[in-house]
């Protein structure tokens, strides 16, 4: 069955914050399709596809270079749950790497998006990300080479995501080029690049977008300042929208990945005991797993400060065990922390000692080496 964009609540691609235990979450509470962080074209190019019979996922990885065995994963995906729910997005700003990188991919995905939207510079270097929306011909043509050589052998939707431009009228004409090259879905994130998050978005575009979008049989996802599954709802009310339109939801997803279960989402710390849990399970690089832990708890908690100090999971998990039923600090963990502290410390100077032992055993026999091979020169 073909994948459908339409009418969906998706969680946008989020650098850091996309990761898999992020989308397996949100899955859980409802989500219908979920994005992958921006991987860069080249980046992907590199990798090796493993599977992983410990944790039964698709691991993409870049080899050790030094044949010291240390892989770095760049993508994994859990097939068992994201099978059908997965779309992937590619910073790229060439047809021809787009493809390299697309064939990596595009049979552990159901989708494929390009981000012509992010102001970010990791995005906009080398005229990628809301660069492109600069260039619009590289843009479409990146766009019809997806489709041709990707999409349609792979039989995989190619979509993008882009932003709206100074006014209405250039909007248009960008989304009228851009649905022409065959894409199967377009996302708008509803704000012109140089507008930030803080400010309201733009929505007025989103009906003459739509049109042009139903004309070239390309579903439509907005985006931009959702707070849930309610509030979408709302929106595509009094907006009188048509209900094919999907919504897109990225900051408030990253600080609550419950916002698509029907009725309120769960208090943060429900949220922060599902979402540890799962990166646990996954074995999620622990500096993503604190990275989403600054996300999901409120700064004025005292929480915050505790899961920081945190560096190995377990302490992760201790300090799990101190919140209350609703939220409180039933016990301070900070002595359990700082005696690991304590803990670690030794450890490193017992390692150190037993260094300094051996450079100073090294250094008493290297007069007796140096004199040894005196003698032996003269006895011959």
């Amino acid at each position: 069955m073909p994948l459908t964009y339409a009418g969906k609540l998706v969680l946008a691609p989020m650098v850091r914050a996309g990761e898999l235990p992020s989308r397996l979450l949100a899955i859980k509470h409802g989500a219908d399709l979920v994005w992958s962080p921006e991987i860069v074209d080249k980046k992907l190019i590199q990798c090796e596809r493993k599977w992983n019979d410990h944790l039964q996922t698709v691991d993409f990885i870049v080899p050790s270079k030094n044949n010291k065995g240390i892989e770095t994963v760049v993508f994994r995906t859990f097939p068992q749950l994201e099978s059908g729910k997965l779309i992937f997005q590619l910073g790229t700003a060439s047809p021809d790497l787009a493809c390299q990188a697309a064939l990596k991919i595009i049979e552990d995905v159901d989708g494929l998006d390009v981000n012509a939207g992010c102001p970010k510079h990791f995005s906009i270097h080398s005229g990628m990300g809301a660069a492109l929306l600069q260039t619009p011909d590289k843009l479409c043509d990146i766009l019809k080479s997806l489709v041709e050589k990707i999409g349609a052998p792979f039989k995989k939707p190619i979509s993008v995501k882009i932003r709206i431009l100074e006014d209405e009228q250039k909007t248009l004409q960008l989304v009228e080029r851009l649905c022409s090259t065959g894409i199967s879905n377009l996302t708008v994130h509803c704000r012109t690049t140089p507008m930030r998050n803080r400010e309201d978005p733009i929505r007025d575009y989103i009906h003459g977008i739509f049109k042009i979008c139903q004309n070239h049989n390309v579903s439509l996802i907005m985006n931009g300042m959702i707070n849930n599954k309610a509030h979408f709802l709302q929106i595509r009310e009094e907006m009188k929208l048509s209900d094919q339109i999907g919504g897109m939801i990225a900051d408030c997803a990253e600080r609550n990945l419950s916002v698509f279960k029907d009725g309120e989402p769960l208090p943060w710390y429900e949220t922060c005991k599902e979402y540890i849990e799962i990166a646990k399970k996954f074995e999620n690089n622990l500096g993503n797993t604190k990275y989403m832990l600054t996300r999901l708890v409120p700064g004025k908690s005292k929480f915050f400060q505790l899961f920081a100090k945190c560096k190995k999971i377990e302490e992760i998990d201790y300090v799990l065990t101190k919140i209350g039923p609703q939220g409180e600090l039933l016990e301070d963990p900070t002595p359990y922390l700082q005696e690991q502290r304590n803990i670690e410390a030794l450890a490193k100077k017992k390692t150190n000692d037993l260094k300094s032992q051996k450079n100073q055993e090294k250094k008493r026999k290297e007069p007796n080496e140096k004199y040894d091979t005196i003698n032996k020169k003269v006895k011959i």
